[in-house]
């Protein structure tokens, strides 16, 4: 009797670490990833994290030196005019090398002058809905999740475009010159698209007062 109930008892506990052996190897990845098999220790390295947070901390503040962000050149939008009329136009935007490319070894693998268009190589898989200040809601309501957001200049207007992205919930950026030139922009709003190897600029006309008349096409 007694070897049968410690046959029985051993049987038991050979049951429950079968089953618990069954349950671990069936945990999700997540719950996996929070589990504890064997000791644990407290990790003694400092946050690396809270250390530059501490260190920076400690500095004087460095925005009295460079003034009012409305005057940093780094938060200066390109000039953008607008329109009445909506208009469609596209655009390939041709790039020549100003230098060789050369390989490691010296020699030339496209010479100065070379022209070709990038869109033949790469796929821009996001729009770019670019607006003035005003027409942010408008911008924020065409827009989607994967595309970006740029804000011209050009309506006498300074609206801060980290401030900007932080009332929006999602990045905004600024039209830096040489992206207007590249894309051929005049007018905002506008939405520019990919198609092949082209860029089609959609137009949106504005009311006097500078906000959109009719909704993206």
């Amino acid at each position: 009797m007694v070897a049968d109930r410690a046959s029985l008892a051993l049987f038991r506990t050979l049951l429950s670490s079968a089953c618990l052996l069954a349950s671990i190897a069936t945990l999700s990845p997540a719950l996996a990833a929070i589990s504890r098999i064997g000791r644990v220790w407290p990790i003694a390295e400092p946050d690396a994290l809270a250390e530059i947070e501490a260190a920076t901390a400690k500095l004087p503040p460095m925005a009295p030196k460079f003034g009012p962000r409305s005057r940093w050149t780094a938060l200066q939008s390109a000039s953008l005019g607008t329109t009445t009329r909506p208009a469609e136009r596209s655009v390939v935007p041709f790039y020549t090398l100003p230098d060789d490319l050369k390989l490691p070894d010296g020699r030339t693998l496209y010479p100065k002058g070379f022209t070709f268009n990038p869109l033949a190589f790469v796929r821009l898989t996001q729009r770019l809905v670019i607006v003035h200040p005003l027409q942010i809601d408008w911008a924020l309501a065409q827009a989607r999740p994967e595309d970006w957001i740029i804000v011209a200049g050009g309506d006498g207007r300074f609206v801060d475009p980290l401030i900007l992205g932080q009332q929006a919930g999602r990045p905004v950026f600024i039209l830096e010159a040489a992206v207007k030139d590249r894309l051929g922009l005049t007018v905002a709003p506008v939405i520019v698209t990919q198609i092949g190897q082209k860029l089609v600029l959609d137009e949106e006309p504005v009311d006097p007062s500078g906000r959109v008349r009719e909704a993206a096409r």
